[in-house]
């Protein structure tokens, strides 16, 4: 019984199933709010959470991942992620249901009650700053510090990971050429967060949670934050390996383990798969199916989605600014568009120009 539910949880790390069921487990729980959000639902959770720890915790594959120095507030920070979003929905649906009521929020209640910022709001904090200095120096002396060994060219780690908070971006880099996955995609990324208060000029849900007023934000946000950036800390962290290969939380880290990629363009399925003859010379010919596929992505998409499905968004927000968001949600959308067809297809870049730099 213990050897079937470890071989499960290695099939359930397969990056297709990973993230296929992240993705319908996210829309289960948004879809679902009302159920999926009771206490007795993150208590069942984190209740199932500490017996897989503890059924796991003398599995030596298992307890090397969890226990390495910097993957330990990883794993708090992933138990965070999990309780703070479940407390955002719940107080989203009790002030969707308060609001049907004619009721303010619960955060409008909460603004009557006023205390003195002295006293009352300095001791609070003073105490937090004693209470957490000591959980810190506790923490300095159980558990061993991170460093490893100066650093020799001759002599790489491997895995070789970057910092957790830039696991991301190293995760994107096997996906997209090194200027896009780290300079273009971040720089939309920055760029998005300061124009959301220019593209979205909604105020509703401003000060309060709720659903029901910003289904789109509250969808977008738990997309990119929790599914994609949460989902990539995770992958780089616990189940990324030597070679940067995929392991499961139970699979033994083979220094050996190499896995083929035979990765191939857009171009080489079009002409050599389906035609069956030689890639052109020309660069720009032999790339038009990726350059034809792209332009028609990110230049006839938003006209067709302004008329179908988000016409009520264009009407709303006007062409300019429908056009930025629209823009910044494609490029995002192209991420698991990306990461699909490089685990099913093999496919590695949509337009390959090495002459031009230009890989996408």
């Amino acid at each position: 019984m213990g050897q079937w539910i470890k071989d499960f949880a290695d099939f359930l790390a397969d990056p297709i199933i990973y993230f296929v069921g992240s993705a319908v487990g996210l829309a289960a729980f948004l879809i679902f709010r009302k159920t999926l959000t009771k206490p007795i639902v993150i208590t069942g959770f984190f209740l199932l959470s500490t017996g897989f720890l503890v059924f796991a915790w003398d599995d030596p594959n298992f307890h090397k991942i969890i226990t390495k120095g910097d993957n330990i507030p990883i794993l708090m920070l992933l138990g965070s992620v999990v309780f703070f979003t479940w407390l955002a929905m719940r107080r989203a649906v009790i002030n969707d249901e308060r609001t049907e009521r004619g009721e303010p929020t619960l955060e409008g209640e909460l603004a009557k009650q006023k205390v003195f910022t002295w006293p009352d709001l300095v001791y609070t904090e003073f105490i937090c700053i004693i209470l957490f200095t000591a959980f810190l120096v506790v923490w300095s002396i159980i558990v061993e510090a991170p460093l490893e060994e100066p650093a020799a060219t001759a002599r790489t780690p491997n895995p070789s990971k970057a910092p957790w908070y830039f696991l991301g971006l190293q995760e994107l880099l096997v996906y997209f050429d090194p200027w896009l996955a780290g300079v273009l995609l971040p720089g939309f990324i920055i760029v998005g967060l300061m124009a959301i208060p220019y593209v979205d000029t909604n105020p509703k849900g401003n000060g309060y949670y709720t659903y029901k007023e910003r289904p789109f934000a509250v969808w977008f946000f738990a997309i990119g934050f929790v599914l994609f950036w949460v989902s990539f800390v995770i992958l780089g962290t616990f189940l990324r390996g030597p070679n940067w290969s995929f392991f499961g939380p139970f699979e033994y880290w083979d220094l050996h383990k190499l896995e083929p990629m035979v990765n191939v363009d857009l171009s080489t399925f079009f002409w050599v798969g389906a035609l069956d003859r030689p890639r052109p010379d020309n660069p720009f010919i032999r790339e038009l199916p990726g350059l034809l596929l792209l332009g028609g992505y990110f230049v006839v998409g938003p006209f067709i989605l302004a008329k179908t499905i988000c016409k009520s968004l264009f009407d709303q927000m006007g062409m300019w600014r429908y056009h930025v968001m629209m823009h910044l949600l494609l490029w995002f959308g192209l991420i698991p568009l990306k990461m699909f067809a490089r685990w099913v297809f093999n496919l590695k870049y949509f337009v390959g120009m090495p002459e031009y730099f230009f890989n996408i």
